[in-house]
């Protein structure tokens, strides 16, 4: 097999080094020669900034109602006067007369209460000299006959009977006002209807008064 030759010029190893340094060298002074380059504003290309547009925002304000005050009332109509003419045709009584000595009739006065014969007597609560009873109190508890009903129940007590005593010391109207019951009320008012009692006086007469009794019921 025939031995393989190398060409000078196609050896890439041939002066490798000396390449590299000298392509260093140009580059190296390429960049030198950039930096010393005096540029001039005419030179360098302008920016053009163009205007934006500006957004506002604007502050919504809350509007506030206002009420309305109502419609003022419509004016009354208007009333026809009648005029002057009208009321001068018309007759006015003016012929009035006043005669001082003559005396205009009156109604009569009322009847006097003095007349009338039919009122009941005044009924007095305290006179000068007050109704007692003929016998005393003990007169009245001596004629006391104790119910059975409210024996056997043991009922006790006192029953207050208002009455009246007229001016001959009779008692009349008898009410139980506070009792006891068990027959004992009924008792009570049969012992004070059946007692006598001197008449009160007014100014030195008799008059009819109002009272109020106690009737003591006790067993012994």
């Amino acid at each position: 097999m025939p031995a393989i030759r190398k060409e000078e010029g196609a050896d890439l190893q041939k002066n490798y080094r000396t390449r590299v340094l000298a392509g260093m060298v140009i580059a190296l002074l390429i960049s030198v020669a950039a930096f010393q380059m005096n540029l001039t504003p005419g030179d360098r290309d302008e920016i053009v900034m163009q205007d934006q547009e500006i957004v506002e925002m604007e502050e919504i304000q809350q509007t506030e109602q206002v009420e309305e005050p109502p419609p003022p009332p419509r004016p009354p109509v208007p009333v026809e006067v009648p005029d002057d003419a009208d009321i001068a045709d018309e007759d006015l009584d003016m012929d009035m007369s006043f005669d001082p000595d003559e005396v205009p009739d009156a109604p009569p006065p009322p009847p006097s209460s003095e007349d009338d014969g039919d009122d009941e007597p005044e009924i007095f609560e305290v006179v000068e000299d007050m109704p007692e009873p003929v016998g005393g109190m003990a007169g009245i508890q001596n004629r006391i006959n104790y119910p059975d009903i409210a024996r056997r129940a043991g009922v006790e007590g006192r029953v207050i009977v208002q009455f009246v005593v007229d001016e001959n010391g009779n008692v009349q109207n008898p009410q139980v006002v506070r009792g006891i019951g068990a027959g004992a009320d009924e008792e009570a008012i049969r012992v004070l209807r059946e007692t006598e009692f001197t008449p009160g006086r007014q100014r030195g007469r008799p008059v009819p008064v109002r009272m109020s009794w106690p009737v003591t019921f006790r067993l012994q």
